[in-house]
């Protein structure tokens, strides 16, 4: 069955987690064994004592396989809390990339000058190449990775994406 892009929703998962050994096994295998897909995952311990992590997933489907997959992710024990970000209302995401572009002469001087429009930085630097970072929304990477092909892209390296809910409430 094909699902139709208006059927398939993006979402953007945090969850709260025990910093365990084997917890990100758990949640990918949860996701392999029910044919899910992740389009990203990052983890990260946050708290003090290294007792906590969190994980934010960003995952396709339909409104009833998110629902599904949620309920899913709060039966396993390690896990404390699971919030749909993107159903929760106003979220910020955002993402890190190094993006390597090879090239010589005019690509070079344009791949600097788009590096400026988007704000990514110089991290590294030869006669031949410029490693940038960039961040932001995943669309505003997406976008610089884009233009950057035509002008010599030779490698990209991204984290993921890190959402958090907007305002003071947090999950």
């Amino acid at each position: 069955m094909k699902i139709h892009h208006r059927e398939s929703e993006r979402h953007a998962l945090a969850l709260m987690v025990d910093n365990e050994a084997g917890i990100l096994a758990k949640i990918a295998g949860l996701f392999t064994a029910r044919g899910y897909n992740i389009d990203s995952l990052t983890v990260a311990d946050i708290s003090e004592d290294h007792a906590m992590s969190r994980i934010t997933i960003v995952t396709h489907g339909p409104p009833p396989v998110i629902d599904q997959i949620m309920a899913q992710l709060e039966r396993l024990v390690p896990v404390h809390r699971v919030v749909d970000l993107t159903d929760e209302g106003p979220h910020v995401e955002r993402e890190l990339a190094l993006v390597k572009v090879a090239g010589k002469g005019e690509n070079r001087v344009e791949a600097l000058r788009l590096a400026d429009v988007f704000r990514a930085n110089v991290v590294d630097s030869t006669t031949g190449s410029f490693v940038f970072e960039i961040t932001g929304s995943p669309e505003k990477v997406d976008s610089f990775i884009a233009l950057m092909r035509d002008l010599g892209l030779a490698e990209v390296g991204r984290t993921g994406i890190v959402g958090m809910l907007r305002g003071a409430d947090s999950i």
